[in-house]
């Protein structure tokens, strides 16, 4: 796999790259990106291709889950530094159709560390449940966790608004929030609302 990795990077190189030169030179020297971008680390999910983003232009954090947990070092160290050192003008949280943290919530799990990092998306699935009767078919049951995904995006962005730095930038019109979702069975990235 490595090899292919790096045979992958040498077509990069000779067709996007050098192509671009004087813009990756550029970004070199600095970024300036225009967003940060919340979405969640499933393999299948490659962020500039999806939206025909260039090299520059999203500042990423993925975690299982497009989770924005509530007083988590890491995520605030980048939303701190998306906001007040990149001057980000807009925040993405972006979930995903068939997405297997939001199926891990229907199951009891023994590892240490997956179930606690849940927890940040289990009111999602207790909102849903409480609006929708259980499912009784496959089709059902698809539905179901489409709307949890969908949910989990609003929840994010409840979290997102605790954090004061972020709730400020909104206030002052800096910073827009956005919801997105995008369906892997069709490649349609679509608005949350």
């Amino acid at each position: 796999m490595i090899d292919n990795l790096l045979l992958g990077n040498y077509k990069f190189r000779e067709s996007d790259f050098i192509p671009n030169i004087d813009h990756y030179r550029e970004l070199a020297n600095a970024q300036h990106p225009t967003v940060l971008w919340i979405g969640c680390s499933d393999s299948r999910l490659q962020t500039g291709h999806i939206t025909q983003a260039k090299a520059g232009e999203l500042f990423i954090q993925r975690n299982i889950g497009n989770i924005v947990p509530i007083h988590d070092w890491n995520f605030a160290t980048v939303l701190e530094y998306a906001i007040s050192h990149l001057h980000v003008n807009d925040v993405v949280i972006c979930g995903h159709s068939n997405c297997g943290a939001i199926r891990a919530l229907d199951h009891e799990n023994t590892d240490a560390y997956i179930p606690l990092w849940l927890n940040n998306a289990r009111d999602a699935k207790t909102r849903v449940d409480k609006t929708i009767a259980p499912p009784k078919t496959v089709q059902e049951q698809d539905e179901r966790y489409r709307l949890i995904e969908q949910e989990n995006v609003r929840l994010q962005i409840e979290h997102l608004h605790t954090y004061p730095l972020l709730k400020k930038a909104v206030d002052e019109q800096k910073v827009q929030v956005h919801g997105l979702y995008y369906d892997l069975a069709t490649g349609t990235l679509s608005r949350v609302s």
